[in-house]
């Protein structure tokens, strides 16, 4: 279907409302379900899974609730081209759901605190409802032209509990006499000055206890063993830092064809043609960024912001301010993209419009199975962190660095989960999983200069920087990602394989 045949729907979105900061419900509240990556029995190993009955009434707005849904994406494991598009779009309808229904705990602290059985009857059971009929229609889709998937009602339900982030407000905020002006800054999210008791700009985070100094970090990078087959040699591409300010909230990986499908928003180098309806052709089509104009790939990431008080361009749209991702959009001053080699033997050509998505953007509630990020500074990258933001010293930058899978099964583009077609190689011997071969690894560096944040008054005389990410995760470091999608020429391409595996550095 050609894009100008393309139906586009258009969003708009108040700002999310910020409740008391003394209650810290909507500072700290998580409403959470994944569509791509694995369920986990625990937050991001923080918080242990609470009973089916959740947390209730005083419970709920003391101790910043979070609503619990399993996974239904990570369960698809078969799903017929036939019904893809559809089952997609339903997959982001959860997300949307929940989106939803995260803005309605976030404004309801008060009628929780009154009313104890409040938000299991007003958010809970009716985001159970609402997941029943869009898990049905899932299974009613993939039922049309296979079989139909069975158990998928099971993972309907949601339940509440704590997200394990009450009472950090970060240095001495919270010593009680601060209680009025909290609530203030709570209600004033546009002037920079303060941090509501969640933390962040916009209230749903980070907190001061997501930031370390990196100098206090014991080297923790070690080596692999390099064989005498290794593949040594290096292909850099240079396609910029987002001169273009090419963004968007949507995710052509993972909800192709949805509006906002990512709740975040995204810089874009390489491919100018990237939006939620992006094909395939229009990717060969499109305009690229990169000096070699036969690299069309599309390498984008979710945007740092500094959290300041700056309304940007998305303030008051849904992936921008109206969930939660707010402030200045920060551009890199430098992006680098590599392709390595294996460090066991020899790499094969990747297949035309291969997808890969490394990280995991859900990761502080669906557990660290698929998490993959990578924080440090220039002059300390022997030093890299997962769950942390590094606060660099004086003269040194911010890094976010993505390795991406570099083992593909031989076979497809993507899969239903958007993950079980590539994979990490072992990380002593790079040997690949059975069935799989070894091609280039992409390793995306990206930094930027961005003063330290002030840990000692949460933020208020050097603010928080963070991460762009769905609402319900507090921007938590550990959720960074990365997303690929490959439109080398094949030419371009080989010539990168027969460059790597010759030991060469070429770009």
């Amino acid at each position: 279907m050609g894009r100008n045949m393309r139906k586009r729907s258009k969003t708009t979105g108040g700002k999310v409302i910020a409740a008391a900061a003394a209650l810290t419900l909507g500072a700290g509240g998580l409403v959470v379900v994944n569509v791509y990556a694995s369920a986990h029995e625990t937050s991001g190993g923080n918080t242990a899974k609470r009973s089916s009955q959740g947390v209730t009434g005083q419970a709920a707005a003391s101790e910043a609730s979070t609503i619990d849904c399993p996974d239904v994406g990570s369960q698809l494991q078969q799903v017929p081209d036939q019904a893809r598009a559809e089952v997609d779009k339903q997959l982001a309808l959860l997300d949307s759901q929940i989106s939803e229904a995260y803005q309605r705990l976030q404004s309801s602290a008060q009628a929780i605190q009154q009313d104890s059985n409040f938000a299991n009857n007003a958010i809970v059971r009716p985001l159970k409802d609402k997941r029943v009929a869009t898990i049905d229609r899932i299974a009613i889709a993939i039922g049309r032209v296979g079989d139909r998937p069975q158990g998928l009602e099971s993972l309907a339900a949601c339940t509440l509990r704590a997200s394990g982030n009450q009472g950090d407000t970060g240095g001495d905020q919270n010593d009680g006499q601060e209680n009025d002006q909290g609530e203030d800054q709570g209600e004033d999210q546009g002037d920079g000055q303060g941090q509501p008791a969640g933390g962040g700009q916009a209230g749903n985070g980070p907190v001061a206890a997501d930031f370390v100094d990196i100098t206090t970090v014991q080297p923790n990078v070690t080596a692999p063993r390099v064989s005498q087959e290794a593949s040594r040699g290096t292909f850099a591409t240079q396609c910029g830092v987002n001169e273009n300010k090419l963004y968007n909230s949507a995710n052509v990986i993972v909800a192709p064809g949805v509006d906002n499908g990512a709740h975040h928003t995204h810089d874009y180098v390489g491919n100018q043609a990237n939006d939620a309806f992006a094909d395939n052709d229009d990717f060969a089509n499109g305009e690229t960024t990169c000096q070699n104009q036969s690299d069309k790939s599309s390498y984008y990431w979710p945007v740092l912001r500094l959290q300041d008080g700056t309304e940007e361009f998305d303030a008051g749209q849904l992936g921008g301010g109206a969930e939660g991702n707010a402030g200045k959009i920060l551009t890199a001053s430098e992006v680098t993209l590599e392709y390595v080699g294996n460090v066991s033997g020899k790499v094969v050509a990747m297949p035309k419009f291969l997808r890969i998505i490394t990280g995991d953007a859900k990761a502080f509630t669906n557990g660290t199975a698929n998490a993959n990020a990578a924080w440090s500074c220039t002059g300390f990258e022997d030093r890299q962190l997962t769950d942390k933001y590094p606060v660099c010293p004086q003269g040194s930058s911010l890094v976010r660095t993505s390795k991406f899978q570099s083992c593909w099964d031989g076979q497809n583009i993507d899969s239903a989960n958007h993950r079980a077609h590539v994979a990490f190689a072992d990380s002593n011997t790079g040997a690949c999983p059975s069935g799989f071969k070894a091609i280039p690894q992409l390793v995306q560096r990206l930094v930027y200069d961005v003063d330290p944040p002030s840990l000692n008054d949460n933020g208020q005389s050097s603010p928080f920087y963070a991460v762009d990410g769905f609402p319900e995760q507090m921007h938590k470091p550990i959720t960074d990602h990365g997303d690929f999608v490959n439109v080398f020429d094949e030419q371009l391409m080989n010539e990168m394989v027969q460059c790597i595996n010759t030991g060469r550095q070429c770009q």
